[in-house]
């Protein structure tokens, strides 16, 4: 556990935050968490492991309403563009299509064990209750709701020899 909590500061330290007109403590960059887990059942001996993802994902800004300039012009388009690839996989991967674009951006391509074959996955979306960000709350929800409609594999059993 100590390891976990130590890679947890170190990440922390790295993640980019800073000020916009619409955000306060504005997150600049997405973070993901992977964590491996492995066990052993003492009576048979039978190993299982198991990959945990964990993702906060910075959300789409309108440039306009953030008044982001400089450092913060280059991560809000950094941060948009990583998320219409996300939503492009999701496009890819509701219509079955046989090229789903996972190589787009590092976001989906880190994602990609989580997104496709035999993963399962749990989406929480924040909305904010302000009249003023009605449209970031639309968008948000419809991102949510596309994401509902992508069919996962049937997880597989996780047994190692």
């Amino acid at each position: 556990m100590d390891d976990v909590i130590k890679i947890m500061k170190t990440g922390e330290k790295n993640r980019a935050v800073a000020a916009t007109k619409m955000n306060s403590s504005s997150s600049r960059s997405h973070l993901l968490l992977k964590l491996t887990v492995q066990s052993e059942d003492k009576i048979s001996g039978q190993r299982s492991i198991g990959t945990l993802t964990l993702v906060d994902l910075a959300g789409s800004e309108r440039v306009s309403k953030s008044e982001a300039s400089g450092q913060r012009l280059t991560e809000a388009a950094a941060i948009n563009k990583s998320l219409s690839a996300l939503g492009q996989v999701f496009t890819a991967l509701i219509t079955n299509q046989l090229h789903i674009p996972y190589r787009n951006s590092k976001l989906t391509h880190l994602l990609q064990p989580s997104l496709g074959g035999d993963a399962k996955a749990c989406l929480f979306v924040n909305i904010s209750p302000d009249l003023n960000n009605i449209s970031e709350t639309l968008s948000t929800l419809q991102f949510g709701s596309q994401a509902r409609q992508i069919q996962l594999g049937k997880t597989t059993s996780s047994a190692i020899n």
